[in-house]
């Protein structure tokens, strides 16, 4: 069996660099990676947020999720930068076709990151670590940004190894480097190892990654259950994922919002939910797709993310049995406490609605054909007239209908 060799290719502080990039080209006469300046939302409407800080703030301790306002008391000749999505997909797809060259198997990991599985290609490349510098050095002179490689013999060894010292780097994470390069690591930067996961292993008296590798599994179980079982192989460099191509069957549609005030009322934020709803619902029509999983995802007024998700069990498109499941988890899933950020994310995504139907919903179909026919005529007229014009009216009060009046957009 060959050994695996997986490249981690990740854009240095993306979000910044493409903007640099572009402004550059357009006669900006300033590196805005070489002054204090960051890429932030628009205060007046809160979403005054530190999106990606220069290196240079960086070192006057600005952070990314901090307010503007924050940053700026850091700093009062910060220079801030809107966010330019058009920008950052045209740099991401330019890393893409560019990395296709060198391996069919291909996997975009996220706008700014890709893996590229190199196992069995020796003959054409005679050293990966020559490829690799290579690869670096031509997307800094074709596109004007910098990146980091990491190659591993795993997608996990190979990601860790990208995050090493920064920018502009070539590092390696191989089977036999695990003692002397992972080892020494304190255990939060253990991939996937979080801020309450690190805490809870130093409290259990685990503060390096390799003091996680020889900790009693039992012990691990007790506090991580089934996590458990990935942190004990992650700090042996185990990771038996494979590099894939994401299509349709395992990307998502997604839509999410920063809230004007932090926000606590049910009823309120179901009524957010619903349009959300609407939008992604309409958008899996569009791309003639069907849903097996819905999720809410939220984010609490101290910047604190978490989601819950349940499955369907038929693949769907329709708005209200989506909805219907929207506001099912979300009744299981919110904390009641203000929120900054809302959205809904469908998964599981396939191109046939294959099902199993029960005898309750053989004696629906007629009714749920006809919902599909209702629904085809609304989004053919949100479609010419605005996003949510119209909706079913039956569709508005689930969730709802005790104070479906008490609020108004």
């Amino acid at each position: 069996m060959k050994e695996r060799i997986i490249f981690h290719i990740d854009v240095n502080n993306a979000f910044l660099s493409w903007t640099a990039v572009d402004l550059l080209k357009k006669g900006h006469k300033t590196d805005i990676r070489k002054i204090p300046s960051i890429i932030g939302g628009d205060e007046q409407k809160r979403h005054g947020i530190v999106l990606a800080k220069s290196p240079v703030a960086k070192k006057l301790g600005i952070k990314t999720a901090e307010t503007i306002y924050q940053a700026k008391k850091k700093c009062p000749s910060l220079q801030v930068f809107p966010p330019n999505f058009q920008i950052y997909y045209t740099q991401s797809k330019n890393l893409v076709n560019y990395l296709k060259q060198y391996t069919p198997v291909m996997e975009q990991y996220s706008v700014d990151e890709c893996f590229l599985d190199m196992t069995g290609t020796s003959y054409l490349y005679n050293d990966y670590i020559e490829l690799a510098y290579k690869i670096k050095d031509d997307i800094k002179r074709l596109y004007g940004f910098t990146v980091n490689v990491g190659i591993g013999n795993n997608k996990l060894c190979a990601k860790m190894a990208s995050d090493f010292e920064k920018p502009d780097k070539v590092h390696t994470l191989l089977k036999n480097e695990i003692e002397t390069k992972l080892w020494p690591l304190d255990v939060g930067e253990l991939f996937m190892c979080g801020k309450k996961s690190k805490e809870v292993l130093n409290n259990l008296n685990i503060k390096t990654i390799k003091d996680l590798a020889y900790a009693d599994m039992k012990k691990l179980e007790r506090h991580f259950k089934s996590q458990a079982k990935y942190l004990k192989e992650a700090a042996w460099g185990i990771d038996y994922s494979k590099v894939e191509e994401r299509t349709s069957k395992n990307q998502s549609i997604s839509i999410s919002e920063t809230l004007p005030f932090d926000m606590i009322a049910e009823e309120k934020i179901k009524e957010i939910l619903f349009r959300q709803t609407q939008e992604v619902s309409r958008e899996l029509r569009t791309k003639k797709l069907y849903t097996k999983t819905v999720a809410v995802i939220y984010k609490s007024k101290d910047f604190v993310s978490y989601s819950a998700q349940t499955k369907f069990p038929n693949p769907t498109d329709n708005t209200k049995e989506i909805y219907t499941k929207v506001i099912e988890v979300f009744e299981k899933s919110f904390k009641k406490e203000p929120i900054r950020l809302i959205g809904v994310r469908l998964a599981d995504l396939q191109a046939t609605k294959e099902t199993q139907l029960s005898l309750f919903e053989i004696n629906n179909q007629s009714e749920n054909k006809e919902d599909d026919s209702i629904q085809k005529t609304m989004d053919k007229i949100n479609e010419k007239f605005g996003k949510s014009l119209v909706a079913p009216a039956s569709l508005k009060i689930i969730g709802t209908s005790k104070t479906k009046n008490k609020y108004k957009h």
